[in-house]
């Protein structure tokens, strides 16, 4: 039940005085109500003072009228687990990420091969493969490739193993929205913790947007024009900037059907026209209609076969230059799934489509899109999977199946709109990676800060503005 906040002094007080037995450690859901109640007053000042907000829905002119309607973004109030070796982890295979999304998106042949029959049955994937084909058409070369990637993992709780759910390749969103969160947490364990048994220094240090940052002023440095500027690609009503010399293209909408709205009326009309006009532009792109394709789940599902990297012919010349210490054995590694991969499947295997229809609850159906909400599970999941088998067609090219991923859950307290709740909740966690090569001269290839997302654990969604998730971090155990 969402509880109403109210605060008075003697919360304070108490809190100051330490006399009430400190819950166990992670066990929110036994905070003594009081210090709880000043606590989460606490986060919705700080969430105010800091600009941790978005547009509140309910609110008529919020959106419009600059100013007005404004609320704290959906947060969980303290940080979950997270097991440090986990952690270390995952930073340290983003760098290995970003080169490999590098080096993948040069191979075009692979890309149109593994997205072949996607191209068929999507018609999105299809026109971002003629855009991609154009390219190689005319063999456009990007001397200077840059990447702001996110990979995204759950902590399987049977196995205890790290696994990526997706990598993300264009519009990688929340980067400063993580280190509002990280600021939140540590501000409010910095002040709270001796009553929880905290330590904000556990809370890992995020630099999401400062390395995002860098990575774009190298980019523009790289490009040697000091009269360019950085064209941001964003979902609101276009502005024209004729004459304009552009260094980087930096995409952060240009990854659903829903920001080419003018493709109902005329092939290649408007946005892709644009679209295909900055590819064929000598601007860096962040990121390139190759990058783009690599972070597809269709491609992720092929990668995540075995010996696919290790046959791919880009991946096999140029490592020699790979500097994350053994060419073979990492490949090899990332290739087979030890190291991070979740199992991914075509819809091509019978085996797994049999097990997906008898088992749903096993396994995740995801569609060729991005920006949350689409994925299918449970029952819908074995429908869907019933009708694409009695169509007899090719539209299942246009969907994999994921192995599901059961996390360990833990109590947590939730704040939206003001108000709190209790739940019991599993974390997702966002691996920043930033990528700029000039040539052969590697200039960027980072770990780049995090972002969290919570979701109560009985949701199959945790999209944060559809109402799903909540902003969190991690506290590492």
């Amino acid at each position: 039940m969402s509880q109403p906040l109210t605060l008075s002094s003697a919360v304070v007080q108490e809190a100051e005085d330490d006399s009430s037995p400190k819950p166990s450690l992670f066990d929110y859901h036994s905070i003594d109500q009081k210090l709880l109640q000043n606590i989460v007053y606490d986060s919705l000042v700080w969430s105010t003072l800091n600009c941790l907000l978005v547009g509140d829905k309910s609110v008529q002119r919020s959106g419009t009228v600059p100013g007005v309607g404004l609320v704290h973004l959906p947060l969980s109030l303290l940080p979950g687990p997270f097991p440090e070796s986990h952690w270390k982890q995952a930073c340290e295979l983003a760098p290995i990420f970003n080169e490999l999304v590098d080096r993948v998106s040069l191979d075009g042949q692979f890309l149109q091969e593994s997205l072949s029959r996607t191209k068929k049955a999507d018609e999105f994937t299809s026109r971002l493969l003629d855009i991609h084909a154009k390219m190689l058409q005319i063999n456009k070369k990007e001397d200077i490739r840059m990447g702001i990637v996110r990979s995204d993992y759950m902590i399987d709780e049977k196995t205890k193993s790290l696994l990526q759910i997706e990598m993300n390749t264009i519009s990688t969103s929340f980067a400063l929205i993580g280190c509002l969160m990280t600021g939140l947490h540590r501000s409010l364990l910095s002040q709270y913790g001796k009553f929880l048994g905290l330590d904000s220094n556990r809370v890992p240090a995020n630099n999401a947007v400062d390395q995002s940052a860098e990575a774009l002023a190298k980019a523009w440095s790289e490009f040697n024009n000091p009269r360019a500027a950085i064209l941001v690609v964003v979902q609101v009503e276009e502005r024209n900037m004729d004459g304009q010399a552009i260094s980087i293209v930096y995409f952060r909408a240009g990854y659903t059907p829903k920001d080419y709205p003018s493709e109902s009326v005329s092939y290649m009309n408007s946005e892709w026209r644009a679209r295909l006009m900055m590819e064929q532009s000598s601007a860096i792109k962040c990121p390139t209609i190759s990058y783009h394709l690599v972070g597809t789940k269709k491609v992720q599902q092929e990668l995540a076969k075995p010996g696919v990297l290790e046959r791919t012919p880009f991946i096999r010349e140029s490592g020699k230059a790979w500097d994350h210490g053994d060419f073979d054995e990492t490949v090899e590694g990332l290739g087979s799934g030890v190291i991070s991969y979740s199992s991914l499947w075509s819809l091509e295997d019978s085996d797994i489509v049999k097990k997906a229809i008898e088992s749903p609850e096993l396994f995740v159906m995801k569609p060729q899109r991005e920006g949350g909400g689409n994925n299918i599970y449970g029952d819908d999941l074995r429908k869907t999977l019933l009708k694409l088998q009695e169509a007899g067609s090719e539209e299942d090219a246009a969907y994999i199946l994921m192995q599901r991923i059961f996390p360990a859950t833990y109590p947590a307290i939730l704040v939206r709109d003001g108000n709190w709740n209790t739940g019991h909740v599993i974390a997702e966690a966002g691996i920043f990676g930033t990528y700029l090569r000039n040539k052969d001269k590697i200039i960027i290839n980072n770990e780049s800060g995090y972002m969290v997302r919570t979701k109560v654990s009985t949701s199959y969604e945790g999209g944060v503005l559809p109402g799903f998730g909540v902003v969190d971090t991690v506290y590492l155990t």
